[in-house]
């Protein structure tokens, strides 16, 4: 297996950067599609030959350094009790909601034997893979957003209003989707990952003083608590949490586009970090393309380590192609000496 993954991972400098990217397994690619014309979202997730197969298609095209598990941050929601659907162009839904203590009461201990198919299919990938597996979830924070909400928003208003009108209450689901999500991500590692990453989507939303208070215990905890692989912190729009961000004690702390590698550099000082080209930068001409990468790569020189990345996931427009050439100029990229 190639060990240049998860040597950056650690902190180790590797002989050229490594790369993967966020929903490198997914709709912008013509295999996927032609499996999505077959089956819904759901089915493709709870089928292991389907979500082993849709994982592999970005490694064999792109040749990156990592596959990531194919599946979706919501998937533990029904192994609590909870109902989740897909629905066509308005996303994912999520009941009952969970927006006073009293609603605490619809969420059960984590059944594992319920989402056996998310281990089943890393068993088959374990099998098939030459690079390592990285599995994942959502934060505590990012998986209440959805289940106060009962899908995606733009306000977080319920979700807000949970956690200034009963405090306590907040904390008590934050502690339950902490031991759920610990649970679950120790299985995946258990059944094989070689790292995984925690999505904390939504933590941008809050003022560095909520997220102190609601949201970087769990996150600690969590890390602390899976350390038997590298863990990867992921935040979106989280650059004025960066002080809070520092001390998580992540492996890898992977950043978005809204604050520059170099600064980020500058600040977090040993620490391997994982990112952050803009996903939109491959809609625009390849020039422009590996001008921003080659920024990326060399402000990201002075890190620990440092694993290519974009600062969110491919989107869907993005040119398979393109898609390619940018991971082979990662790959071959030199540093100037001196």
């Amino acid at each position: 297996m190639k060990e240049v993954f998860l040597k950056a991972c650690r902190g180790i400098r590797t002989d050229y950067t490594p790369v993967w990217f966020m929903r490198q397994a997914g709709r912008y690619m013509p295999e996927y599609q032609k499996i999505r014309q077959k089956y819904d979202f759901l089915t493709m997730c709870k089928t292991p030959e389907i979500a082993a197969e849709v994982t592999l298609q970005p490694v064999k095209v792109l040749g990156v350094d990592a596959a990531i598990l194919f599946s979706d941050i919501l998937i533990p929601l029904e192994a609590i009790g909870l109902k989740v659907e897909f629905i066509e162009e308005k996303g994912p839904r999520v009941s009952p909601n969970i927006r006073t203590v009293a609603d605490l009461k619809f969420i059960g201990e984590l059944n594992l034997e319920k989402i056996d198919f998310v281990f089943e299919a890393i068993r088959i990938l374990i099998k098939e893979l030459n690079v390592p597996l990285i599995g994942f979830a959502a934060s505590p924070f990012t998986l209440a957003t959805y289940v106060i909400e009962g899908g995606s928003t733009k306000e977080f208003l319920n979700t807000k209003r949970f956690m200034f009108l009963e405090p306590e209450g907040f904390h008590k689901l934050m502690s339950l989707f902490t031991s759920a999500t610990l649970k679950y991500l120790n299985e995946q590692i258990k059944t094989g990952v070689h790292a995984v990453q925690i999505f904390d989507t939504w933590a941008g939303i809050l003022s560095p003083f909520d997220y102190e208070i609601f949201v970087k215990p769990y996150v600690k905890r969590l890390i602390e608590s899976l350390k038997t692989v590298p863990v990867i912190y992921f935040s979106s729009n989280t650059a004025g949490l960066i002080n809070h961000l520092k001390e998580l004690n992540s492996d890898v702390l992977s950043i978005d586009w809204r604050i520059d590698i170099k600064d980020a550099t500058d600040l977090l000082k040993d620490q391997p970090l994982q990112g952050n080209l803009d996903p939109l930068t491959l809609l625009g001409t390849e020039e422009e393309l590996f001008k921003r990468a080659e920024k990326v790569l060399i402000g990201a020189r002075g890190a620990k380590s440092h694993i290519f990345n974009l600062g969110h996931g491919v989107n869907i427009n993005t040119s398979v192609d393109k898609l390619k050439k940018l991971v082979d100029f990662v790959h071959e990229f030199k540093f100037m000496e001196g």
